[in-house]
């Protein structure tokens, strides 16, 4: 009983690993609502109000240099190893590899190219929006500091936002916003924003980033994932036309070879045979020359025509007496014992 329970899961299991014979129509695709265009306006106040606060070093600075000096590695070591490993779950490269291979295996099972292609845009928005933040805020990290109580903008820093905490964001939170179902969708908005929590709190107690740098990477990886509906069209455009030219390549690629029609030998034309006038039908027409043609120039002991061109052997007529080549002579009798030899001599 129990060997046939589990034989139907893993039945289950593989027929999920199938590829399925079309592309399901029960996927939803979250639209721009209204309370989606809400929760962008305030985190787009959330984001504009860190940068403001830090560049103005307010409380939020201050914050920032009572927990570098509370040096949270140096009060837990015990964790230090395994949150070495865990911050890797923030780091662009590894996991925008695990990621692709998960949603190419999604675009090849559901026959669609939008979990991609969603995928390849939000981690251009992310390079595109953190990278010129970063670039043009300039801060130094808590390991690089020059002042103490300043909020080290403008020195040629790298450091805010945070990108791993950014990256985090999106790259797992793109897994819940192209689930298939609603409880799915919540299940993994709810891990992939405990992984991002993770991750930004590990980059703080390892030193490597502020606090503000934290809050402004969650806010920036939020963005992007709210901002994406808007792009649902432009997906939906490209798909298009990336199939149409896949199905254009692959039918030229596999389509069957035109059958070459036979071009007629050409015969060297003779003074003595007449013009074809318009009309004649030239099948007929070279048939009769193959014929003369091979009366000219017989089997046995031919001879190759003026100008160095071979003649053309004429087929045998229809109406050709079948039987040996040699020709029969009347005037000779039969032999009745062949066998027999003349006698010479008396």
């Amino acid at each position: 009983m129990r060997t046939e329970r589990n034989r139907a899961r893993l039945d289950r299991v593989f027929a999920r690993l199938d590829r399925e014979p079309e592309r399901p129509a029960h996927i939803e695709v979250p639209s721009m609502s209204r309370h989606r265009v809400v929760f962008f306006g305030a985190t787009l106040v959330f984001y504009a109000a860190i940068i403001a606060a830090v560049v103005e070093t307010t409380w939020l600075v201050r914050l920032d240099w009572q927990v570098m000096f509370f040096r949270p590695y140096q009060q837990w070591p015990e964790i230090h190893a395994f949150l070495d490993y865990y911050v890797v779950l923030g780091q662009r490269g590894p996991t925008a590899v695990m990621v692709a291979a998960w949603l190419g295996w999604r675009s090849w099972r559901q026959h669609t190219l939008r979990p991609l292609l969603a995928l390849g845009t939000s981690l251009l928005l992310l390079n595109v929006t953190v990278g010129a933040a970063k670039l043009g805020m300039g801060r130094l990290g808590p390991h690089y500091a020059t002042v103490i109580g300043s909020n080290e903008m403008w020195k040629d820093g790298d450091i805010f936002p945070s990108g791993h905490t950014a990256n985090a964001v999106v790259t797992w939170g793109i897994l819940a916003y192209l689930a298939s179902t609603p409880q799915a969708r919540r299940w993994l908005s709810a891990l992939s924003a405990v992984v991002a929590l993770g991750v930004g709190l590990t980059t703080v107690y390892l030193g490597t980033h502020w606090l503000s740098d934290v809050l402004l990477g969650w806010a920036a990886g939020l963005l992007i994932l709210l901002a994406l509906p808007w792009f649902e069209p432009l997906f939906a455009t490209v798909e298009a036309r990336l199939l149409r030219l896949r199905d254009l390549v692959r039918d030229r690629r596999f389509a069957a070879p035109v059958p070459l029609t036979p071009v007629p030998a050409m015969v060297p034309a003779d003074p003595a045979d007449p013009v074809p006038a318009r009309g004649t039908d030239v099948a007929a027409l070279g048939t009769d020359m193959g014929t003369r043609e091979g009366a000219r120039y017989p089997r046995h002991g031919h001879s190759a025509a003026p100008g160095g061109l071979h003649p053309v052997r004429g087929e045998r007529t229809p109406g050709a007496p079948t039987g040996g080549r040699r020709p029969t002579h009347g005037d000779r009798l039969p032999r009745t014992n062949p066998s027999a030899r003349p006698v010479t001599g008396s």
